[in-house]
């Protein structure tokens, strides 16, 4: 009983938090004219967004936040709850803030509804989940996280206007080199002196005429060992073990491809290609039956798309549970694991050029693949009896994602665009064979590129490629030149998350705490060149180095 009383309890507060988040949604669109201006204007709802927007107000600068998501935080909110983090002890300024607020929700007896605090196991990555001794807390569920950034943005008085799109045709107003203004598909339009793109796919940095690229440098575009098509490379575990048939008749070309599985040639080992690192949900899951729905069956259940996993399960298969990582109330961050898993290899090449419509198919078609995934291996007879009967123990958690039938709100957009800017950082800085210039912040995470395809290896069998992960061997610094365009390109514009980076040097950087780093970092460069009344390459390193050291940033 004390536990239904605490879930109808913990039912309530968030029903009223979701009709004031809506609430404030249209407040928020209430204030917005056609001629909203601020010193800078920050587009995307991102964790670097809100870094990026807090650091700006708390250096005395107005802001607006112009977020295409209703939900803040993107992926630090949308699932990723066990964060991949390298070595914490280079996560500095807000980004450490956000860690010790989580911490603090953490410290209290109201945090732990399903679970007591003394039972959580306390797992993190490298260190404890919750570690006392630092204040810190790396491991937490979805809806914590987003709370930690709305009350950052209520405590600063931040606006934000939600549900606002760019007119990636003609909202971006250039003169002289500089963004005058951005206009949404609402008809918003905001003015500012400053700019930043803290999206995962780049779209005001690619309306605004900047250079970028999508898909796989090859190996002499940077000079790097792990760029590129990576055939007969499999660094983790997310490959096929046994030599298993990708025909539908195994052993029987002529009965034509399993779905997902391309008939084309991979490419030659090294060589560039457009395609990107596979995306999927960072699925939230529970196991405790009071707070756990069943999974759903989507329209389109087809178990054919499953049929490579019934074969690897059939081969003996048995770590499909690996990366239920735990976080607090008897939940989970489900991530991808082993060579058919919650990774929709293939599938979203044209994400990042998409329209919105499209991406928005992408999306939907990514989500009932992976639902699919769930219902075939809690219901299909082929899963193994002991895996089968563990898996329907598993749901969706009742308490997250509530306006998005438990689903998580964002799609693990793993890599998009990348910006072309003054300075591309690339493995040969991260393995520091090559020094960085002018660093704003560390990362420390593996060079870590998910499988990009799944193919037929000459000798008739399926393969996954893209696969890598590559340790950097400590941390690492990032030049501020990865934030900035060329000057020619734009001279008001810092892109603190499709950072300028190659493929594989990327598939690192790309961390949720590094994109809260690089989201202060721009801002305070920002602040500075609104100050300076100069361009965004133009800042004074030295004077940017000293305002971030002292907000707590780690800069070498």
């Amino acid at each position: 009983m004390a536990h239904k009383k605490k879930f109808l309890d913990l039912t309530f507060i968030l029903v009223i938090a979701g009709l004031m988040a809506l609430t404030g949604c249209k407040d928020s669109k209430e204030k917005s004219n056609m001629g909203a201006t601020a010193d800078i204007i920050i587009y995307g709802g991102t964790s670097a967004a809100i870094s990026a927007a807090v650091e700006a107000k708390r250096s005395g600068k107005s802001v607006i936040v112009v977020s295409p998501d209703i939900h803040l935080g993107g992926l630090s909110s949308g699932g990723l709850g066990f964060t991949d983090t390298g070595d914490k002890s280079v996560i500095g300024g807000l980004a450490r803030e956000f860690y010790h607020r989580v911490w603090q929700h953490y410290n209290t007896e109201e945090a732990w509804i399903w679970q007591k605090k003394e039972e959580y196991g306390n797992k993190g990555q490298g260190t404890p989940a919750m570690d006392g001794e630092n204040r810190t807390m790396w491991i937490f569920e979805p809806h914590v996280a987003e709370q930690v950034f709305e009350d950052l943005i209520s405590e600063e008085g931040i606006r934000v206007d939600r549900d606002e799109w760019l007119d990636r045709e003609n909202g971006v107003k250039m003169k002289d080199g500089k963004i005058i203004s951005i206009t949404t598909l609402s008809g918003n339009t905001y003015s500012g002196k400053m700019f930043l793109d803290a999206t995962y796919e780049g779209d005001l940095m690619a309306s605004a005429g900047v250079r970028y690229h999508v898909g796989r440098e090859g190996k002499e575009v940077y000079g790097e060992e792990w760029n590129g098509v990576q055939t007969g490379v499999l660094h983790h575990k997310h490959w096929f073990q046994a030599d298993i048939s990708p025909y539908v008749v195994p052993g029987d070309p002529s009965s034509g491809l399993l779905p997902r599985v391309s008939g084309e040639h991979p490419g030659e080992r090294h060589s560039g290609d457009d395609k990107i690192q596979a995306y999927c949900f960072r699925m939230c899951m529970s196991n405790y039956p009071e707070n756990r729905i069943p999974f759903p069956k989507p329209e389109d259940y087809d178990p054919m798309n499953y049929e490579l996993l019934a074969r690897s399960f059939e081969s003996g298969r048995k770590d499909w549970f690996e990366k239920f990582d735990p976080i607090p109330n008897h939940k989970t961050d489900t991530n991808n694991h082993g060579p058919l898993s919650s990774d929709n290899i293939g599938m979203n090449y044209d994400y990042p050029e998409a329209t919105y419509e499209r991406r928005k198919e992408i999306i939907k078609e990514h989500e009932n693949y992976q639902k699919g995934l769930l219902w075939f291996v809690a219901n299909d007879p082929r899963v193994p009896e002991d895996i089968q009967s563990e898996m329907q123990s598993w749901g969706l958690a009742k308490d997250e994602f509530v306006d998005n039938d438990n689903w998580p709100h964002q799609i693990y957009v793993r890599e998009a665009r990348r910006m072309i800017g003054e300075f591309v950082m690339t493995e040969n800085e991260l393995l520091k064979k090559s020094p960085t210039p002018n660093p704003i912040g560390l990362g420390s995470y593996t060079m870590d590129s998910h499988n990009v395809q799944r193919y037929v290896k000459p000798d008739g069998f399926v393969q996954n490629e893209g696969d890598i992960g590559v340790s950097t061997n400590g941390p690492y610094t990032i030049s501020y030149g990865s934030l900035v365009p060329k000057k020619e390109d734009c001279e008001n514009l810092l892109v603190p998350v499709c950072v300028s980076s190659s493929h594989i040097a990327f598939g690192s950087i790309r961390m949720e705490p590094v994109f809260m780093i690089l989201g202060q970092s721009a801002a305070a460069a920002a602040v500075l060149a609104i100050d300076g009344d100069t361009t965004v390459q133009e800042v004074d390193y030295n004077t940017l180095k000293r305002v971030l050291v002292a907000k707590g940033q780690i800069v070498e």
